[in-house]
């Protein structure tokens, strides 16, 4: 009997164990935070995580000089396709001295930005990736994600960072 008994209680430690084991597992993957797709961001200056990234797919039916109201900006052309609908709605906080957006794409990717003060646009800011660089005031952008062919889709990850 005491055999028995000793199996019986090493069998209820073992399942506690592996109980426990598996919820410490599941709490730490939980923890951690996925990627925002297609989604609005809200920072105010030294946010965290930094970098914050956001995923989504670049493209759309609709000409970047269209959307854009013009062929050129100050910070590039207002080139590519893009959704009717921003990708990204950034709000901050407050003033930034210094923002950099940018996109990491494996194809070519544009960038148009609306927000306080005007629009922007841009194209081969890193290689063929668009983005952009600089001060920021606060408010609320509205962000798109181009590609070079119209209703073309292709997966990216947009990096926003406060670090030079």
């Amino acid at each position: 009997m005491p055999t028995k008994a000793l199996n019986r209680g090493m069998r209820l430690s073992f399942m506690i164990v592996t109980l426990f084991i598996t919820s410490a597992v599941n709490a730490a993957v939980d923890a951690q935070e996925a990627p925002t797709i297609f989604g609005d961001v809200t920072i105010g200056p030294q946010f965290s995580p930094d970098p914050l990234t956001v995923r989504g797919m670049s493209g759309g039916s609709i000409s970047g000089s269209q959307v854009g109201g013009r062929s050129e900006t100050a910070t590039g052309p207002c080139t590519g396709f893009v959704d009717e609908t921003p990708d990204h709605k950034l709000a901050l906080t407050s003033k930034f001295d210094y923002l950099k957006l940018q996109v990491q794409s494996p194809e070519d990717t544009t960038m148009i930005i609306k927000g306080p003060g005007g629009t922007w646009c841009n194209d081969d800011f890193e290689g063929k990736n668009a983005g952009m660089i600089g001060e920021w005031l606060a408010g609320t952008y509205e962000i798109w994600i181009g590609s070079y062919e119209k209703d073309k889709y292709l997966p990216y990850t947009l990096k926003i960072t406060e670090v030079k």
